[in-house]
């Protein structure tokens, strides 16, 4: 049986995902609720408007500051900055949208534009502007250095931030969801505040270490993706095995290739040595 978690758990209510995560063939590999999709909607309005007003501030700098003789270097600087602050804006709303309503991999131009939409949007509203900086002819030399090199840097800045590093995916909703309906019935997972994956059980250590507000909170893996985590820890099955009162036997059939890859003298490895380690000296995910 399942240890009893060490803090109290908060259970999350959030859209469930509809349809039949394992019919591939017969539509959207992974569907979100009506209420999902209306909230990464607004969020995508959101993201939108943040990106149009970064748009306006550089026309804004464009047609009117870079024309002023001479120019006021404080105002360019400033228009730079918001339009930086406003691009990274734009770029959080659209990636908490797609967690909330991701693409599929199937469509790769889609999958790909989607999910870097924030970095190409922070280009469309930095580039002419440095461009157009560099070819002013109401600059001195060492003026257009100080913009463009603090617009350059922005920009850089913004699109590392903007750039989806963890892109969601219909598939790996699916997957992750399958994974644990199989496994415990039901599609309900484990994560703390602060985290960046979620797990099978609130038993494990990784869920009862100290956190930022001392709480373990449980919902589906839709919950668990719009509350920021970003995947089902990779350590899943030995953490069904050690911590969740589940067998080797049922992880395999949830997992049927590991139990292929193990040798046929012994049971399938563990992921890795420090799951041996106290639960105070096993790092957090």
């Amino acid at each position: 049986m399942a240890e009893t978690p060490q803090k109290k758990v908060v259970r999350v209510e959030a859209p469930q995902a509809s349809g039949d995560a394992t019919a591939r063939d017969s539509g959207p590999v992974w569907t979100p609720e009506p209420a999902a999709k209306a909230k990464a909607t607004q969020l995508r309005w959101i993201s939108w408007v943040a990106w149009i007003l970064a748009i306006g501030v550089q026309a804004f700098a464009i047609f009117w500051v870079l024309k002023q003789v001479p120019i006021n270097m404080w105002l360019l600087v400033g228009a730079i900055v918001v339009t930086g602050a406003l691009s990274v804006t734009g770029s959080y709303f659209w990636k908490q949208a797609n967690r909330l309503d991701p693409a599929s991999k199937a469509d790769t131009v889609r999958f790909f534009v989607q999910n870097q939409l924030g970095a190409i949007m922070t280009v469309v509203t930095f580039l002419p502007l440095i461009v157009l900086i560099l070819l002013n002819k109401n600059m001195s030399g060492k003026q257009k250095a100080l913009a463009a090199g603090i617009g350059i840097v922005i920009m850089l800045i913004a699109t590392v931030l903007n750039i989806s590093y963890q892109s969601p995916s219909q598939e790996q909703y699916a997957e992750e969801t399958n994974i644990v309906q199989q496994l415990t019935g039901v599609d309900n997972v484990f994560w703390v505040k602060g985290g960046s994956v979620f797990h099978v059980c609130a038993a494990v250590p990784d869920v009862n270490k100290e956190s930022q507000d001392g709480q373990i909170y449980e919902g589906t893996v839709a919950a668990a993706h719009a509350a920021g985590k970003e995947r089902l820890t990779k350590r899943w099955q030995s953490e069904a095995v050690k911590y969740c009162g589940f067998t080797q036997e049922q992880v395999d059939a949830v997992d049927p290739a590991r139990a292929a890859d193990a040798p046929a003298d012994q049971a399938p490895a563990e992921e890795a040595p420090t799951e041996e380690a106290p639960a105070s000296e096993v790092p957090a995910e």
